[in-house]
């Protein structure tokens, strides 16, 4: 069967997380790219092992999690580490994602990726919703969130996709730079066209 998948994008601090769990709410299943790219990495997982495999004993803490923070650090200072970590990592995250969207069992789905775009996972998706905020409203809320240096999630932003690339790949934008009713009020006719949109699939 084929599913109407939908994808939802934004930059840090943007509200993903808000607006997905507003389409839970709904009782619409939403597929988490960041918390299967945390999940795959768990102790006694096989991406873990390959991780060790390659990188060595150093990638693990003392209980057999991954040392985040030091294969990060790792990664900044040496940038081939990435590409050999992605290699590793990125054929795993997409079959669980492409899993997860097909046992889905709502009327369609959504796949919350802050690299969708990046990471040509529209060719999953249907339809792409982009949660747009601007650069100085992620910042302050990426900040109080997270606790991190101004700086640390500015170097974030500007790793990502401009904001006005994300726009023009998008099929549907909605603003975040208010109040949480003001975008649940926006969310909800998109809900609905969703929903209309997956009964001609």
């Amino acid at each position: 069967m084929q599913r109407f998948i939908v994808g939802l994008t934004g930059g840090i601090g943007s509200g993903k997380t808000v607006a997905s769990q507003w389409f839970e709410q709904q009782g619409i299943t939403v597929v988490d790219a960041d918390v299967i790219a945390r999940e795959i990495v768990q102790a006694g997982q096989p991406a873990l092992q390959q991780i060790h495999d390659v990188f060595g004993a150093w990638v693990l803490l003392e209980n057999g999690e991954l040392n985040r923070r030091a294969l990060r650090e790792y990664i900044f200072e040496h940038p081939q580490a990435k590409q050999q970590l992605e290699n590793i990592t990125h054929p795993i995250i997409r079959a669980e994602i492409q899993r997860q969207l097909q046992t889905a069992t709502s009327p369609y789905v959504i796949l919350v990726s802050p690299l969708l775009f990046e990471t040509q996972q529209t060719h999953l998706t249907q339809r792409n919703l982009l949660i747009d905020t601007p650069e100085t409203l992620q910042l302050h809320r990426a900040s109080q969130r997270d606790q991190h240096a101004a700086s640390h999630i500015q170097n974030i932003i500007a790793a990502q996709m401009p904001r006005d690339q994300k726009q023009t790949l998008a099929d549907d934008i909605v603003v975040n730079d208010g109040a949480l009713s003001d975008l649940y009020a926006q969310l909800s006719p998109l809900h609905q066209q969703y929903l209309a949109l997956a009964q001609t699939q």
